[in-house]
């Protein structure tokens, strides 16, 4: 791991254009050696996508494959490079600075596109915020990826063994919670909501945080500017009535912005996740052999 890293500190030097390329060279060798991740990413693109052909999602497919590694390799430049080169990089579009439409209680709906960590740079460079973290395996790792998370700003990260106290706590404390709540965690503090028309064990943790702490929803989306120039850091305007006293109908209108976004940048959504791994009683899972 620490050669990686090496090569990865070595490799933020180059010219995007440059850097861009050998992530997307290296994202066609993996959708070729990677079978468990292709067959995750086509099964997903059969139920979210049927309009396709199977031609169409392969290729698709092949497309995330190189957005996600252009994502690794490029994570380099956010952890090293100088503020001054980031934020030439990092298109941001907001209806005013970051710290005036996150001012009061707010989450930041961040769903899992490959740049998610490019919004949380574009973040980090203007305001303190928190977030839920996952502790890598690699020690290392794991230490590399905290500091370039935080590099700018204090971030306060906590676990999902944490609970949920300690980030309303924060929200109080006026720390934005930086909030990636799309991914399937088990049936726990969760329901089953349509995900592109598929039933999808969804957390509720966004709604019920707003309830309890009268936080607003800003959402956030990273993608790619085309031709290797760089990323496009979107924050989209605060969401209005919400959660109101239905928790699966605001856990519905997330799952449905979602989509918007995965529709308008495909390949830079995160598909080899299992999104549909836990299903109601009975039904088998998608990712079966069969």
């Amino acid at each position: 791991m620490r050669a990686l890293i090496g090569i990865m500190w070595l490799l933020h030097w180059l010219p995007l254009p440059l850097l861009g390329r050998f992530g997307d060279a290296v994202g066609r060798l993996l959708f070729a050696l990677l079978r468990k991740r292709r067959a995750i990413a086509l099964t997903n693109l059969r139920l979210c996508m049927p309009e396709l052909s199977e031609a169409e999602r392969v290729t698709l497919a092949r497309r995330h494959f190189q957005a996600y590694s252009r994502s690794v390799w490029e994570r380099g430049i956010l952890w090293w490079a100088s503020e001054a080169r980031l934020r030439r990089l990092i298109q941001v579009e907001a209806e005013g600075s970051v710290a005036g439409i996150t001012a009061g209680p707010t989450i930041l709906l961040c769903p899992h596109f490959v740049c998610l960590d490019v919004a949380g740079v574009a973040t980090a460079m203007e305001i303190s915020a928190s977030s839920m973290y996952v502790q890598q395996k690699n020690a290392t790792f794991d230490k590399v990826l905290r500091a370039g998370r935080s590099r700018f700003r204090p971030v306060r990260l906590f676990t999902r063994q944490d609970g949920i106290k300690p980030i309303m706590r924060a929200l109080r404390d006026g720390l934005p919670y930086f909030m990636l709540p799309d991914m399937d965690f088990g049936p726990k503090d969760a329901e089953f909501v349509p995900f592109f028309g598929i039933q999808a064990a969804t957390l509720t943790a966004m709604a019920r945080i707003a309830a309890a702490t009268g936080s607003k929803i800003v959402p956030v989306i990273a993608t790619f500017l085309p031709g290797y120039r760089g990323w496009r850091v979107k924050y989209y305007p605060a969401w209005t009535d919400y959660p109101g006293a239905d928790v699966t109908a605001a856990t519905l209108r997330m799952n449905r912005f979602i989509e918007e976004q995965a529709r308008l940048a495909p390949a830079e959504y995160f598909w080899t996740h299992k999104r549909f791994k836990t299903r109601p009683p009975g039904e088998p899972s998608p990712y079966e052999r069969k």
